[in-house]
């Protein structure tokens, strides 16, 4: 084998190890056998909410646990591969392939490894509001959502969406919505900040170059177990009928739902819902969202005044995504940049987001 490609398998081997003393392969086995058992149990559809954890659970596991040996076993026949095409002498082109496909999937689990932290396994809540720049930034708003949801359907993640805003002319206002599957909110915090675009404004009828913005938020989906109790005296719930583009109305009911937290001044809206009842309990989980949100905050804020806290504020404005004069998409805290923004519009984020978990975790360090 080439020196370089020795090398090469050798780092690989040292990362994969890490990776399988992180995720445990005899733990995730041992993990499998339990659940399956559980699976088995004829009574585990009495309680369909608990049957729907353990299946889940099981598939994840069982997943994982696959691929981790899938890339054990790949990685060990490297050389055989090798050797192989060179004792026969048909070059070492499929090989070469083999090898850089075997680098990005590694490199890909190893980004997931470093989703540890204490919320990172659940859903995520987005919340996406257009900011400065007219017309162009509530256009520039729901980009970003069809990025996101582009993303998700890619990966195979489902999406809810709770609410949007529509803008008067163009684009939204505001949209929330959630983006399920394990460890989405450990992989999309990475994308909260300020989202900068620059082009040739299609609103502008002299075609001048347009700045805007847009803020993306991301929370983690709260469970029970979070303790985040609010009061019915200290929420105001108004009820409107649901309006699409335009400001036309969708619903010739009054189910839109806004749900004001009247000692922080929040304000959480559904309507995407064919119930009053199904928005409020929707709008109700993104407040208790924020709330914990809130929380995290002060608690970090309390930590790093008394000194324990790292570097718990990343800078507002976080990506560049430039149209004109020149095309690229640039991250401002990881400075990886693509020179596609098409491609990353329509949803090709991994890199990003491996960036982004990467530069968190050298941020902590």
């Amino acid at each position: 084998m080439r020196p370089e490609v020795t090398a090469e398998l050798t780092s690989l081997d040292t990362t994969l190890t890490t990776i399988e003393k992180v995720m445990n392969p005899e733990e995730m086995a041992s993990r499998v056998r339990e659940l399956e058992a559980q699976a088995s149990d004829p009574s585990l559809w009495d309680d369909p909410e608990h049957a729907q954890k353990v299946t889940s659970e099981l598939s994840m596991v069982q997943s994982g646990l696959k691929k981790l040996q899938g890339l054990r076993q790949r990685l060990d026949d490297m050389p055989v591969m090798y050797e192989l095409a060179e004792e026969e002498g048909e070059g070492t082109q499929l090989a070469d392939e083999e090898l850089k496909e075997l680098r990005e999937e590694i490199s890909s689990l190893e980004v997931k490894t470093m989703l540890s932290g204490e919320y990172d396994a659940r859903e995520a809540v987005i919340n996406i509001r257009s900011g400065a720049g007219g017309v162009d930034a509530a256009d520039w708003a729901e980009m970003l959502m069809r990025m996101y949801v582009r993303w998700a359907e890619k990966n195979g993640h489902k999406v809810d969406i709770y609410d949007i805003s529509y803008a008067e002319e163009a684009g939204i206002k505001s949209a929330t919505f959630v983006v399920h599957g394990e460890y989405m909110y450990g992989t999309l915090s990475v994308e909260q900040g300020a989202h900068r675009l620059v082009r040739i404004s299609p609103f502008d009828n002299q075609a001048r170059r347009q700045t805007s913005f847009a803020e993306v938020e991301v929370l983690p989906v709260v469970e029970q177990t979070d303790h985040i109790d609010i009061p019915d005296s200290e929420i105001r719930v108004d009820v409107y009928r649901s309006s699409g583009p335009g400001g036309q109305s969708v619903n010739t009911t009054d189910s839109a739902v806004r749900l004001t937290h009247i000692p922080t001044g929040i304000v959480v809206t559904c309507q995407n819902e064919k119930s009053q009842i199904q928005n409020k309990a929707s709008a109700m989980r993104v407040l208790q969202a924020k709330l914990l949100e809130r929380k995290r905050q002060q608690e970090r804020a309390e930590m790093d005044a008394l000194g324990a806290g790292g570097n718990a504020s990343w800078g507002n404005q976080m990506r560049n995504y430039v149209l004109h004069p020149y095309q690229m998409v640039k991250d401002l805290r990881t400075n990886y940049e693509v020179g596609d923004p098409s491609k990353v519009l329509d949803g090709d984020l991994d890199k990003f987001l491996e960036a982004g978990i990467r530069w968190r975790m050298s941020s902590k360090s």
